[in-house]
Protein backbone atom coordinates (compact mmCIF):
# COMPACT_ATOMS: atom_id res chain seq x y z
CA UNK A 1 0.00 0.00 0.00
CA UNK A 2 3.17 2.53 0.57
CA UNK A 3 4.23 1.46 -2.60
CA UNK A 4 0.82 2.72 -4.01
CA UNK A 5 0.48 5.72 -2.27
CA UNK A 6 3.89 7.09 -3.35
CA UNK A 7 3.61 5.30 -7.15
CA UNK A 8 0.51 7.73 -7.35
CA UNK A 9 2.15 10.79 -5.93
CA UNK A 10 5.15 10.44 -8.46
CA UNK A 11 2.97 9.66 -11.00
CA UNK A 12 1.47 13.33 -11.02
CA UNK A 13 4.29 15.48 -9.95
CA UNK A 14 2.88 19.03 -11.10
CA UNK A 15 0.00 18.32 -8.43
CA UNK A 16 2.14 16.91 -5.47
CA UNK A 17 4.56 19.60 -6.28
CA UNK A 18 1.75 22.73 -5.92
CA UNK A 19 0.38 20.87 -2.78
CA UNK A 20 3.77 20.98 -1.08
CA UNK A 21 4.57 24.56 -1.99
CA UNK A 22 0.82 25.15 -0.69
CA UNK A 23 1.75 23.95 2.40
CA UNK A 24 5.12 25.79 2.30
CA UNK A 25 3.35 29.06 2.01
CA UNK A 26 1.17 28.53 4.51
CA UNK A 27 4.20 27.70 6.91
CA UNK A 28 6.11 30.94 5.51
CA UNK A 29 3.34 33.53 5.94
CA UNK A 30 2.77 31.79 9.29
CA UNK A 31 6.19 32.02 10.64
CA UNK A 32 7.70 35.24 8.34
CA UNK A 33 4.53 37.87 9.23
CA UNK A 34 4.30 36.71 12.46
CA UNK A 35 7.99 36.79 13.87
CA UNK A 36 8.15 40.06 12.29
CA UNK A 37 5.08 40.92 14.66
CA UNK A 38 6.30 39.56 17.87
CA UNK A 39 9.86 40.94 16.92
CA UNK A 40 8.58 44.11 17.32
CA UNK A 41 8.04 43.45 20.99
CA UNK A 42 11.43 41.20 21.75
CA UNK A 43 13.16 44.14 19.87
CA UNK A 44 12.05 46.94 22.47
CA UNK A 45 12.73 44.39 24.90
CA UNK A 46 16.62 43.95 23.95
CA UNK A 47 17.38 47.54 22.33
CA UNK A 48 16.13 48.65 25.88
CA UNK A 49 18.80 46.35 28.27
CA UNK A 50 21.61 48.47 28.63
CA UNK A 51 20.13 51.56 29.77
CA UNK A 52 20.54 50.90 32.80
CA UNK A 53 17.57 52.76 34.51
CA UNK A 54 15.42 50.81 37.12
CA UNK A 55 12.20 52.34 36.59
CA UNK A 56 10.05 54.42 33.84
CA UNK A 57 7.78 57.52 34.84
CA UNK A 58 5.00 57.84 32.58
CA UNK A 59 2.10 60.03 32.11
CA UNK A 60 -1.45 58.32 33.42
CA UNK A 61 -2.84 57.53 29.93
CA UNK A 62 0.81 56.36 28.38
CA UNK A 63 0.26 53.17 26.07
CA UNK A 64 3.09 50.44 26.06
CA UNK A 65 4.87 51.49 23.15
CA UNK A 66 7.14 54.06 23.62
CA UNK A 67 7.05 57.06 20.92
CA UNK A 68 3.10 56.67 20.31
CA UNK A 69 2.12 58.55 23.95
CA UNK A 70 3.06 62.39 22.69
CA UNK A 71 5.56 63.83 25.64
CA UNK A 72 3.40 65.98 28.06
CA UNK A 73 5.47 65.61 30.96
CA UNK A 74 7.14 69.17 31.55
CA UNK A 75 10.89 68.64 31.60
CA UNK A 76 11.13 70.91 34.98
CA UNK A 77 10.00 67.66 37.16
CA UNK A 78 13.64 66.60 36.95
CA UNK A 79 14.73 68.69 39.69
CA UNK A 80 11.77 67.42 41.73
CA UNK A 81 12.17 63.81 40.99
CA UNK A 82 15.85 63.94 41.63
CA UNK A 83 15.44 65.43 45.40
CA UNK A 84 13.66 62.58 46.47
CA UNK A 85 15.50 60.72 48.96
CA UNK A 86 15.96 57.78 47.18
CA UNK A 87 16.26 58.58 43.67
CA UNK A 88 19.90 58.49 42.51
CA UNK A 89 19.04 59.31 38.52
CA UNK A 90 16.64 61.03 36.93
CA UNK A 91 16.46 61.81 33.10
CA UNK A 92 14.37 63.19 30.69
CA UNK A 93 13.23 61.48 27.30
CA UNK A 94 11.25 62.88 24.24
CA UNK A 95 10.65 59.39 22.13
CA UNK A 96 8.23 60.19 18.85
CA UNK A 97 7.08 57.44 16.59
CA UNK A 98 8.29 57.43 12.96
CA UNK A 99 8.09 56.30 9.83
CA UNK A 100 10.32 58.03 7.74
CA UNK A 101 13.38 55.57 7.05
CA UNK A 102 11.04 52.52 8.36
CA UNK A 103 8.73 52.16 11.75
CA UNK A 104 11.62 53.32 14.78
CA UNK A 105 11.34 55.13 17.59
CA UNK A 106 13.43 58.57 17.86
CA UNK A 107 14.77 59.64 20.84
CA UNK A 108 15.64 63.13 22.37
CA UNK A 109 18.00 62.72 25.60
CA UNK A 110 19.15 64.53 28.04
CA UNK A 111 22.76 63.29 27.25
CA UNK A 112 24.57 63.86 30.84
CA UNK A 113 21.72 62.69 32.82
CA UNK A 114 21.25 60.01 30.56
CA UNK A 115 24.35 58.85 30.52
CA UNK A 116 24.78 58.43 34.24
CA UNK A 117 22.18 55.74 34.54
CA UNK A 118 24.83 53.87 32.59
CA UNK A 119 27.86 54.48 30.97
CA UNK A 120 27.76 54.75 27.34
CA UNK A 121 30.31 52.76 25.27
CA UNK A 122 31.44 54.31 21.75
CA UNK A 123 32.99 52.52 19.21
CA UNK A 124 34.14 55.54 17.58
CA UNK A 125 33.22 59.37 18.10
CA UNK A 126 31.56 61.06 21.20
CA UNK A 127 28.66 62.13 23.09
CA UNK A 128 26.59 64.43 21.92
CA UNK A 129 28.13 68.73 21.36
CA UNK A 130 25.87 70.48 19.65
CA UNK A 131 22.34 70.96 18.93
CA UNK A 132 22.10 69.04 15.50
CA UNK A 133 24.33 66.46 16.60
CA UNK A 134 23.15 62.76 16.73
CA UNK A 135 24.91 59.86 18.20
CA UNK A 136 23.97 56.03 16.55
CA UNK A 137 24.43 52.47 17.10
CA UNK A 138 25.94 50.50 15.57
CA UNK A 139 23.39 48.64 14.33
CA UNK A 140 22.39 51.48 12.58
CA UNK A 141 25.73 52.26 11.39
CA UNK A 142 25.86 49.11 9.53
CA UNK A 143 22.66 49.54 7.42
CA UNK A 144 22.84 50.42 3.84
CA UNK A 145 26.26 51.81 2.55
CA UNK A 146 26.98 52.18 6.21
CA UNK A 147 27.45 55.41 8.37
CA UNK A 148 31.03 57.22 10.03
CA UNK A 149 31.35 59.90 12.34
CA UNK A 150 31.02 63.18 10.65
CA UNK A 151 28.21 62.09 7.77
CA UNK A 152 25.44 64.10 7.68
CA UNK A 153 21.80 62.21 7.82
CA UNK A 154 17.94 63.21 8.00
CA UNK A 155 15.75 63.21 11.04
CA UNK A 156 12.60 64.36 10.20
CA UNK A 157 13.71 65.80 7.28
CA UNK A 158 16.08 68.06 9.56
CA UNK A 159 20.08 67.19 9.02
CA UNK A 160 21.95 66.15 12.17
CA UNK A 161 25.37 65.35 12.19
CA UNK A 162 26.78 61.87 13.49
CA UNK A 163 29.01 62.66 16.79
CA UNK A 164 29.57 59.44 17.71
CA UNK A 165 28.87 55.86 17.18
CA UNK A 166 27.80 53.65 20.71
CA UNK A 167 26.93 50.12 21.25
CA UNK A 168 23.59 49.08 20.73
CA UNK A 169 21.10 48.73 23.50
CA UNK A 170 20.45 52.43 24.82
CA UNK A 171 17.13 52.56 23.88
CA UNK A 172 17.06 53.91 20.32
CA UNK A 173 18.78 53.85 17.14
CA UNK A 174 19.30 57.91 16.96
CA UNK A 175 19.78 59.62 19.75
CA UNK A 176 19.70 63.51 19.51
CA UNK A 177 19.44 65.92 22.85
CA UNK A 178 15.81 66.54 24.25
CA UNK A 179 15.78 70.22 23.24
CA UNK A 180 16.52 69.47 19.35
CA UNK A 181 13.53 66.70 19.47
CA UNK A 182 11.34 69.22 21.15
CA UNK A 183 11.71 71.43 18.07
CA UNK A 184 10.80 68.37 16.04
CA UNK A 185 8.16 67.81 17.55
CA UNK A 186 6.82 70.94 18.60
CA UNK A 187 6.98 70.12 22.42
CA UNK A 188 9.85 72.33 23.81
CA UNK A 189 10.56 71.47 27.46
CA UNK A 190 8.43 68.21 27.59
CA UNK A 191 9.36 64.77 28.23
CA UNK A 192 7.43 61.90 27.15
CA UNK A 193 9.07 59.33 29.76
CA UNK A 194 11.77 60.12 32.88
CA UNK A 195 13.90 56.83 33.61
CA UNK A 196 14.56 56.33 37.14
CA UNK A 197 17.84 54.95 38.98
CA UNK A 198 17.65 53.76 42.48
CA UNK A 199 20.34 54.34 44.97
CA UNK A 200 19.39 50.74 46.16
CA UNK A 201 17.58 48.05 44.31
CA UNK A 202 15.41 47.31 47.40
CA UNK A 203 14.70 51.07 47.42
CA UNK A 204 12.18 50.67 44.14
CA UNK A 205 8.83 50.20 46.04
CA UNK A 206 9.74 53.06 48.58
CA UNK A 207 10.44 55.90 45.32
CA UNK A 208 6.93 54.69 43.71
CA UNK A 209 5.38 55.80 46.97
CA UNK A 210 7.15 58.61 47.41
CA UNK A 211 6.52 59.54 43.49
CA UNK A 212 3.16 59.28 44.41
CA UNK A 213 3.16 60.91 47.49
CA UNK A 214 4.02 64.71 45.21
CA UNK A 215 1.31 66.84 44.38
CA UNK A 216 0.36 66.28 41.42
CA UNK A 217 1.68 62.51 40.81
CA UNK A 218 -0.58 60.36 41.85
CA UNK A 219 -1.63 59.27 38.86
CA UNK A 220 1.37 59.00 36.95
CA UNK A 221 2.22 55.46 35.65
CA UNK A 222 5.58 54.14 37.91
CA UNK A 223 6.67 50.85 36.69
CA UNK A 224 9.90 48.40 37.54
CA UNK A 225 11.80 47.97 33.75
CA UNK A 226 11.17 44.16 34.19
CA UNK A 227 7.16 44.87 35.19
CA UNK A 228 7.87 47.19 31.70
CA UNK A 229 9.00 44.28 29.55
CA UNK A 230 6.71 41.96 31.41
CA UNK A 231 3.62 43.81 29.64
CA UNK A 232 5.17 43.42 26.00
CA UNK A 233 3.56 40.83 24.61
CA UNK A 234 0.86 39.70 22.31
CA UNK A 235 -1.31 39.19 25.20
CA UNK A 236 -1.46 43.21 26.24
CA UNK A 237 -2.01 44.17 23.01
CA UNK A 238 -4.94 43.43 21.27
CA UNK A 239 -4.73 44.70 18.23
CA UNK A 240 -1.63 42.97 17.38
CA UNK A 241 -3.34 39.40 18.39
CA UNK A 242 -5.96 39.92 16.51
CA UNK A 243 -3.62 40.68 13.34
CA UNK A 244 -1.77 37.46 14.46
CA UNK A 245 -5.29 35.34 13.96
CA UNK A 246 -5.81 37.19 11.15
CA UNK A 247 -2.48 35.82 9.68
CA UNK A 248 -2.57 32.51 10.60
CA UNK A 249 -6.65 32.09 9.28
CA UNK A 250 -5.21 32.90 6.10
CA UNK A 251 -2.85 30.65 5.55
CA UNK A 252 -4.79 27.96 6.65
CA UNK A 253 -7.43 28.67 4.46
CA UNK A 254 -4.94 28.97 1.53
CA UNK A 255 -3.49 25.65 2.42
CA UNK A 256 -6.98 23.87 3.11
CA UNK A 257 -8.18 24.80 -0.21
CA UNK A 258 -5.32 23.33 -2.44
CA UNK A 259 -5.64 20.21 -0.63
CA UNK A 260 -8.71 20.23 -0.43
CA UNK A 261 -8.89 20.70 -4.37
CA UNK A 262 -5.85 18.01 -5.13
CA UNK A 263 -7.29 15.49 -3.07
CA UNK A 264 -10.98 16.30 -4.96
CA UNK A 265 -9.66 15.84 -8.14
CA UNK A 266 -6.94 12.77 -7.29
CA UNK A 267 -10.08 11.11 -6.14
CA UNK A 268 -12.35 11.53 -9.56
CA UNK A 269 -9.55 10.56 -11.43
CA UNK A 270 -9.01 7.50 -9.88
CA UNK A 271 -12.42 5.92 -9.43
CA UNK A 272 -11.62 3.15 -10.86
CA UNK A 273 -8.75 2.37 -9.17
CA UNK A 274 -10.80 2.48 -6.04
CA UNK A 275 -13.06 0.50 -7.65
CA UNK A 276 -10.62 -2.40 -7.92
CA UNK A 277 -9.37 -2.28 -4.34
CA UNK A 278 -12.72 -2.46 -3.12
CA UNK A 279 -13.61 -5.49 -5.42
CA UNK A 280 -10.13 -6.50 -3.50
CA UNK A 281 -11.91 -6.49 -0.83
CA UNK A 282 -10.14 -3.18 0.97
CA UNK A 283 -12.75 -1.73 3.30
CA UNK A 284 -13.92 1.79 3.83
CA UNK A 285 -11.32 2.79 6.35
CA UNK A 286 -8.14 1.39 4.13
CA UNK A 287 -9.85 3.78 0.93
CA UNK A 288 -9.47 6.71 3.66
CA UNK A 289 -6.30 5.75 4.85
CA UNK A 290 -4.97 5.44 1.05
CA UNK A 291 -5.94 9.20 0.97
CA UNK A 292 -4.91 10.42 4.08
CA UNK A 293 -1.70 9.06 4.05
CA UNK A 294 -1.03 10.76 0.38
CA UNK A 295 -1.78 14.31 2.43
CA UNK A 296 0.30 13.50 5.44
CA UNK A 297 3.08 12.58 3.12
CA UNK A 298 2.66 15.77 0.78
CA UNK A 299 2.05 17.67 4.05
CA UNK A 300 5.22 16.96 6.34
CA UNK A 301 6.77 17.91 2.61
CA UNK A 302 5.38 20.90 2.59
CA UNK A 303 6.42 21.76 6.16
CA UNK A 304 9.60 20.94 5.88
CA UNK A 305 9.78 23.07 2.89
CA UNK A 306 8.12 25.68 4.22
CA UNK A 307 10.36 26.17 7.28
CA UNK A 308 13.29 25.88 5.60
CA UNK A 309 12.24 28.86 3.46
CA UNK A 310 11.51 30.59 6.69
CA UNK A 311 14.55 30.65 8.02
CA UNK A 312 16.59 31.69 4.61
CA UNK A 313 14.38 34.42 4.34
CA UNK A 314 15.14 35.23 8.08
CA UNK A 315 18.26 35.01 7.25
CA UNK A 316 18.11 36.92 4.52
CA UNK A 317 16.18 39.86 6.00
CA UNK A 318 18.44 39.79 9.12
CA UNK A 319 21.31 40.89 6.64
CA UNK A 320 19.57 43.14 4.68
CA UNK A 321 17.60 44.87 6.80
CA UNK A 322 20.14 44.88 10.75
CA UNK A 323 17.36 47.12 12.47
CA UNK A 324 14.94 44.15 12.00
CA UNK A 325 13.53 41.84 14.71
CA UNK A 326 12.01 38.93 13.48
CA UNK A 327 11.42 36.48 16.97
CA UNK A 328 11.26 33.06 14.84
CA UNK A 329 11.42 31.16 18.26
CA UNK A 330 11.15 27.00 18.44
CA UNK A 331 7.56 27.24 19.44
CA UNK A 332 6.34 29.11 17.08
CA UNK A 333 8.24 26.81 14.60
CA UNK A 334 6.50 24.12 16.07
CA UNK A 335 2.85 25.80 16.42
CA UNK A 336 3.19 26.85 12.66
CA UNK A 337 4.08 23.47 11.41
CA UNK A 338 1.12 22.00 13.56
CA UNK A 339 -1.19 24.19 12.15
CA UNK A 340 -0.52 23.70 8.78
CA UNK A 341 -0.23 20.28 8.77
CA UNK A 342 -3.70 19.76 10.77
CA UNK A 343 -5.20 22.37 8.05
CA UNK A 344 -3.76 20.23 4.92
CA UNK A 345 -4.89 16.92 6.60
CA UNK A 346 -8.69 18.63 7.60
CA UNK A 347 -8.25 19.63 3.70
CA UNK A 348 -8.53 15.84 2.64
CA UNK A 349 -11.25 14.76 4.78
CA UNK A 350 -14.45 15.30 2.65
CA UNK A 351 -12.12 13.57 -0.26
CA UNK A 352 -11.13 10.85 1.44
CA UNK A 353 -14.69 10.20 2.50
CA UNK A 354 -15.99 10.51 -1.02
CA UNK A 355 -13.57 8.08 -2.09
CA UNK A 356 -14.93 5.37 0.49
CA UNK A 357 -18.25 5.87 -0.52
CA UNK A 358 -17.97 5.03 -4.12
CA UNK A 359 -19.59 1.56 -5.66
CA UNK A 360 -16.76 -0.54 -6.68
CA UNK A 361 -19.70 -1.73 -9.70
CA UNK A 362 -19.94 1.65 -10.45
CA UNK A 363 -16.26 2.07 -10.16
CA UNK A 364 -15.55 -0.45 -11.96
CA UNK A 365 -17.52 0.45 -14.88
CA UNK A 366 -16.12 3.80 -15.00
CA UNK A 367 -14.00 5.12 -17.72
Amino acid sequence: MNKLIFANLIHRPVRSIISVLAVAIEVIMMLTIIAIMIGQLTGQKRMNNGIGADLILRASNAMIFNGINGAVIPVKLEGVLQGLPHVAVATPVNQKLSMADGLEVLWGIDYPTFSQLSPFVFVSGGPLQKRDDVIVDDVFATTGTGHHVGDTILIEKSPFHIAGIFEHGKGGRKLISIEAMGDITATPGKASAFYLKADQPENMALITQEIHNVYGLGDYQIMTMDEWYSLMTPDHIPALNTAMRVVIAIAVIIGFLVIFQAMYTSVLERTREIGILKSMGASNTVIVSVVLRETVVLSIAGVIVGVAISFAAKAFLAARFPTLYLDMSPALVAKGAAIAFVGAVCGALYPAWMAARKDPIEALAYE
